[in-house]
Order: C-alpha cells, then structure tokens, then sequence
C-alpha cells in the first residue's frame, strides 16, 4: 500500500517539543498522553485535535548517566489504559515516578539503584486487576513489585533474600535482571524481556493474578513462572502479547554473535514443554514466521513489524506478509483504536 493512506497532523505549538507519547488504549478513541521536553504531560485527542496539560514530571535527567553499548538514557512515558495514571521513567537510568493526573499528585517516587541498570529499560507496566489499577515496576535488579499508583501502597511486600559467598542461594533468591515489561490484554500475566550472567536474554512469563493473590514470591519462583527460551547477547528487543497466551520475540536465533535472522518466534503461554538440557518447562514454542524486524505490534489477530523501510502486516497462521506500508514507520500503537503513530519533525504521521 502507498504512503497516500498516511495522515499527518502538525503537533500543536501548546505541547512543545514532544519527549514520549502513551496510548491511552482502554478505549476505543486515539487519545493519548504526550510528554513535552519541559517535563509537561497532556492528555492529546486527535480525533478531535483537543488537548488538555494533566501533569508535571520532575523525574531528573540524570547527566553522570554512562551509556551500555550505545543506550542512551531517555524518559519513557506510561499510562494506565484509562488515563488516569501515568509513569515517567529513565530507560536505562535509575529514577522514575508515578503520578495521579486526576490530583496531578505525585504518588510514587521510583529508584532503581541496582547493578547493571544501563543494561536494560526501567521495568515499568500498568496492568487492570480486579477493576483497579495497579503499577508494575523494578525496584532492585532482582526484584519487581506491584503498587497501588493512587496512594503509592506496596501489594508484593516480602524480604529479599540476600545472597552471601559462604552460603547456597537462599529460598527465593532470583538470579535475573529485569527488563522490559508487557501484561497480556487480560491482564493476567506478564512478560519480562530480562537477562542473565553469562550474558544471555531469557524472557520469562507469570501470572500477576497470582503474584498479588496468592503468593508474593511468584515473580521469582512461583509455579506459573516459566522461561520462553534463551539467547545469547540478546535482549531489548521486540516482545509483544499477540492476545492472551501467545507472545512474539523478534530475531531468529539462539546466540547474537552467530548473526540472527530476522523474523519472530512465538510461544503459547498456555502450553508447556520440556525440553533437552532444559531443567525446568518451557512456553510450547509453534512455528516461526521468517522476516519481520524492527517494533513488533499486534492487534490480537496479526503481527505488525516497523523497520526502517515501512510497517508491515503479517498472518502468523500461514508464516506470510499481507501488507505494507512503504515509508511509514511508527514507533507507537493504539491497540484500542487501532491506530499507529510515527512522531517527525513537529509532525504525527498517522494510520489509519
């Protein structure tokens, strides 16, 4: 498909010069939250053009931040899926914070002090529970929890086990590095595109159901936590929920440094198997689709891929392209619109 399908809208002068923008994707209209340069965050309709300021972050900058392998620190922005809570954080930095845009109150002040920080995004996912809102998000290297974002109130509080030299690992302890978040569009369960020594990229999924249920140490050891796969040298890359149980990884390939191919695998969440030299289960792995690259999108039917040369559409049933849209790579996704955005130059550009 030609770029002629490709609307573009001009960023209003009131919202500055854009940082990051969130989908506010619970509903089905493309309004979104837009973080400014200058720390202001609005709630931005484009349908309507109307846009309205909601908040102020004064998450720092943090200018003694030391780049890992071409990592710029930048501030990511989140949003609970009605807009009533946003997140701003440091990807690959240590501070953050969570605020109540209904107040403009800040409710929660987040530090990732931790090892090896710069390695991956600040951990960060809102997700519905029960009706409620809750905040995912890392508060040690080893160590997520989940908070109430309108008073800040911890829901996994629990001891971490220490780890000494003299000593096996304790119960619970969790060799991991956390990184990326995603929660599955019912909210159930959570991805996490982490990473391990000898450094090697090991997404893990659990049930968060149960982790603010019925047992607080599920994220590091419960029963509904399994591994998807393992890959040498390789994380931060594409994750996304398709629906509910399958999640896409992007890059065909075990180990970076024999030169991944591009394309994604998938594994369903709900199916498990065990495999050789494996000590534990994993996620049932089902057939690759050769050839998507870049961000990875879904609208719980297909896979969309935003490379360089355009987004592109594919049907994960038959492993095939369907579509593509020639020099229109968006970086964002309304999932409950249906709407994909790529921020240039003071301009939108948008589809549909």
């Amino acid at each position: 498909m030609s770029g002629d399908s490709i609307k573009e809208l001009s960023v209003p002068s009131e919202l500055g010069v854009i940082a990051d923008l969130a989908p506010v994707d619970g509903q089905d209209r493309p309004v979104w939250l837009v973080l400014g340069e200058d720390g202001q965050i609005s709630r931005w309709d484009l349908e309507t053009g109307e846009h309205t300021p909601v908040g102020i972050t004064t998450v720092p900058l943090e200018p003694d931040h030391d780049p890992w392998d071409g990592h710029e620190l930048r501030r990511h922005l989140h949003a609970s899926s009605d807009g009533s809570f946003a997140a701003v954080v440091n990807d690959f930095g240590r501070c953050g914070e969570v605020l109540d845009l209904r107040t403009g109150e800040l409710t929660l002040t987040l530090d990732n002090e931790s090892d090896d920080l710069e390695t991956v995004p600040f951990s960060l996912a809102f997700a519905r529970h029960r009706g409620r809102d809750v905040v995912i998000h890392r508060a040690d290297w080893n160590r997520l929890d989940v908070s109430d974002p309108a008073t800040g109130r911890l829901l996994t509080d629990r001891a971490s086990p220490v780890q000494t030299e003299t000593e096996h690992s304790p119960e619970h302890y969790l060799d991991y590095f956390h990184g990326a978040l995603r929660v599955s569009p019912d909210g159930r369960q959570v991805v996490d595109d982490g990473w391990v020594w000898q450094p090697a990229g090991f997404p893990t999924v659990w049930s968060l159901e149960r982790w603010i249920e019925d047992n607080v140490w599920e994220s590091e050891d419960g029963p509904t936590r399994i591994e998807l796969c393992d890959r040498g040298y390789y994380w931060n890359r594409s994750v996304v929920w398709i629906d509910s149980v399958r999640v896409a990884l992007e890059g065909l390939g075990d180990d970076d440094a024999n030169n991944m191919l591009p394309g994604a695998r998938i594994f369903d969440t709900s199916r498990r198997t065990q495999l050789p030299g494996w000590k534990a289960e994993t996620a049932l792995e089902l057939p690759a689709v050769d050839g998507p690259a870049g961000r990875f999108f879904s609208d719980g039917v297909s896979l969309f891929s935003s490379a360089e040369t355009g987004l592109s559409k594919w049907d994960l049933e038959k492993g095939s392209l369907i579509e593509e849209w020639e020099g229109f790579s968006p970086t964002h996704h309304h999932r409950g619109a249906g709407q994909f955005l790529q921020l240039a130059d003071g301009l939108v550009r948008l589809w549909p």
